[in-house]
This record gives C-alpha cells, structure tokens and sequence, in this order.
C-alpha cells in the first residue's frame, strides 16, 4: 500500500481514487463549520478521530468534474500541540498530507487569526486563506487588502461571507486551481534570530532523507529545536525511524 494511502487511512480518511482531500481549520468562531456545511451540504458524515474523543467530521463536494473531501479540522487556536484539538490538526496536516489548506479567518479580528496561518503554512505550501465575515467587517469600516494580504502570505486569499454565501464559488475555484497544482504558493517565512536560524540549518541536513520527502524539514527542525517530543514519537511511530533518545543524541540541538 502506498504510503500516503497508509497514512490517509489511519485518520479514516478513505479516497476515491482521483478525489482530493481537502484540510479545513482555523481558530474557533471563525465561521468554519458555516463553511464546511455550506460546500458540502448534506454530503458528510461524522466520527471520533482515532483514539481521540475529539469530534471529527468529513464531507464531500464536487467543482470541476473533480471530487474534493473535505475534512473539517478542530478549532484551535496554534499547532503547539498542548490540547487533543492541537494534536490532531497538526498530525493531520503532517501525516495525511491533504492536497490542500483552507485557513477559516475573521475579517474583523484578522491579526488574531493569522498566527494559525503562519504556524500551518510553516507545515504545508498548500494553502489557501479565507477570510470570512467580510459582510462585518465592512459593516465596521474595517477594509481588508486582500491583493495586498496574498502578497504579504505568498498564498492565495478568498474573502466569504459563508451565512450569505458570499465567495463560496471562488474558494471552491481556488481550492480546485491549488488541488490540482495550477496555483504555484510561495508562503511567508518566518525568520528567527541567527543562532536559531544556523542550528536550524544544520538540522535540516541530518533529518533523514525519507522523512524529508514527507515532512517540511525546516518545520521539523524548529520542533527538535523546541523540544517538541510528541512530534518525535509521532514521526518514530509512522516512519520507523529511531527513538527519542537515539534522536536527542544524533540532533545535539534538543534542549535538555
């Protein structure tokens, strides 16, 4: 079995063969279970997340002639995962790799919201940011540049209203250009201090080669760097690769 089908069907995400599989999070009250029900109607069904009581809800649209399923991530408000909502949102991000990330944001509390942006666009290229509520924002003088936000992002940005359906039809255009690779992101990157940035460089050569086809590498450099062992044993259990002390030891860079 091909591996991201493997690792697909761990989250019980389970293709049609040609379906693209879609990731949709994003802070709580943003409107994205608005979203989620309008693109996929009554086409969805519900679950847990393996050994998770957290809630996990998948449907289907169709744009294009193409088939999308739509996963409707926990809300939550960063991918540090200290909370079950935060660990599945990055695992899935990471492992099942979706085809592509719409990233729900309020248009009237913007600079709030784009902290998740930036965390999951440091995970994937493959992002799309939706800014919702834009029927409120414009109630209260607040003007969104959304040329400008794209640039600042290095990614595609939507604006919707999902209650009026406001923009539903061009983020569905915009999901299918990205899904099927037409859509070419150049996401923002966050720069750190020089220490960091070396330690992180020199991380990045020694992770392993099968698991740089699969993880972003500078991401999971900034996780060894941050101590981050829920993300090792995760990668040690789906990848087969040694554990944490082997890990700590080969690194240098964990702290202790």
């Amino acid at each position: 079995m091909p591996l991201a089908t493997e690792l697909r069907e761990r989250f019980n995400i389970h293709p049609d063969p040609g379906a693209a599989v879609i990731a949709l999070a994003g802070n709580p009250n943003t409107g994205k279970s608005t979203i989620f029900n309008a693109l996929t109607g009554l086409k969805q069904h519900t679950g847990n997340w393996p050994g998770k009581t957290v809630l996990q809800t998948q449907g289907t649209f169709h744009f294009g002639g193409k088939k999308y399923i739509l996963v409707d991530l926990p809300g939550t408000y960063s991918l540090l995962a200290n909370s079950a909502e935060e660990i599945v949102t990055r695992d899935f991000l990471c492992f099942a790799r979706p085809d592509a990330t719409v990233v729900v944001t309020d248009a009237t509390c913007l600079e709030r919201n784009l902290n998740l942006a930036l965390q999951v666009m440091e995970i994937t290229s493959k992002v799309i940011v939706c800014v919702n509520f834009i029927d409120e924002a414009r109630r209260k003088n607040i003007f969104i540049d959304v040329d400008c936000l794209a640039r600042e992002l290095g990614v595609p940005v939507v604006v919707t209203a999902a209650r009026n359906g406001l923009g539903l039809t061009e983020l569905k255009a915009g999901i299918d250009a990205l899904a099927r690779g037409q859509i070419v992101t150049s996401p923002r990157r966050l720069i750190y201090d020089p220490d960091i940035e070396e330690a992180v460089a020199r991380l990045e050569e020694k992770i392993p080669g099968e698991i740089k086809e699969w993880i972003n590498a500078r991401w999971l450099a900034l996780r060894i760097i941050d101590h981050d062992r829920s993300t090792l044993d995760n990668i040690r259990q789906y990848f087969k690769v040694p554990e944490w002390g082997v890990l700590r030891e080969r690194y240098k860079y964990c702290p202790t």
